[in-house]
């Protein structure tokens, strides 16, 4: 089963099947994986990347997704690949002999997942190949928010809304929180069957945050309609349509601003 999401901003990693170089790997971010990997396969010429250029062919076996933007996507990939020179990585160890360059890059990204900022974005975890799956280790579990997934994943087109007629019904739509008019680029949903609640993204970022004041990334708080208490990253996912799988999203070429590219990440 493929899944497709919308939104998408990833980081992954490649293992090198080419006897030759067997076991290198490669970190890099994408907005469509599938894409992506047909270049690197295809050689710099059809836009690889000069290291993988010549040297396949390669599988991309894991997906780090659920960036809220591609500033945010490309601060973790640079992190990723360079976790000596991140002062957020600092208490990683460098690799030791007795460890493959898979091993070592899973132990670096588990790190990754378990510290600020990357802890509180509503991020998965995807192995896509089955065969070089590997668990965490007990004292680098992530987040319960971080789910793990299995599993293919392609980039889903975001379709404009086309006809005048929908974009006044959007405005007619009405932040519970600062009863304010709601975008629909701008509004969150609550997912519960019974509550209709809808707000400004930022006005329910600030509503979650009154508990833990000290923070600029909800993690969970209490619906202010129906009371239930939701994971931020549920309501992300939700609004991206991909809340039943445990998925995030997809892409446009260019950059699209998010209100996290501010944070210090």
């Amino acid at each position: 089963m493929v899944v497709e999401v919308e939104s998408f901003y990833g980081v992954y990693m490649l293992y090198c099947i080419n006897p030759k170089f067997k076991g290198r790997i490669y970190i890099g971010f994408t907005v469509n994986p599938e894409r992506r990997i047909g270049q690197h396969n295809a050689g710099r010429h059809k836009g690889g990347a000069k290291r993988t250029s010549g040297r396949g062919p390669w599988e991309m076996v894991l997906i780090i997704h659920g960036f809220p933007s591609d500033i945010a996507a490309l601060r973790f990939e640079w992190a990723w690949q360079h976790p000596h020179s991140s002062r957020r990585l600092s208490h990683v160890s460098r690799r030791s002999r007795k460890e493959s360059s898979l091993q070592f890059h899973w132990r670096v990204v588990s790190n990754m997942l378990r510290v600020a900022p990357w802890n509180r974005l509503p991020l998965t975890a995807r192995w896509l190949k089955q065969e070089y799956r590997m668990d965490f280790e007990p004292s680098l579990q992530p987040p319960l928010h971080i789910p793990i997934a299995f599993g293919s994943v392609r980039a889903k087109r975001k379709m404009p809304l086309q006809a005048a007629g929908e974009e006044e019904e959007e405005e007619t739509s009405r932040c519970f929180l600062c009863r304010g008019l709601v975008k629909m680029s701008e509004k969150l949903n609550c997912f519960h069957p019974s509550c209709g609640m809808s707000s400004h993204l930022i006005c329910l970022a600030k509503h979650f945050l009154k508990r833990e004041p000290s923070h600029l990334l909800p993690v969970e708080g209490e619906c202010p309609a129906c009371r239930h208490s939701v994971l931020w990253g549920s309501l992300i996912r939700h609004k991206q349509g991909c809340f039943g799988d445990l998925e995030e999203f997809t892409p446009s070429e260019t950059h699209q601003s998010h209100w996290t590219d501010d944070l210090q990440i």
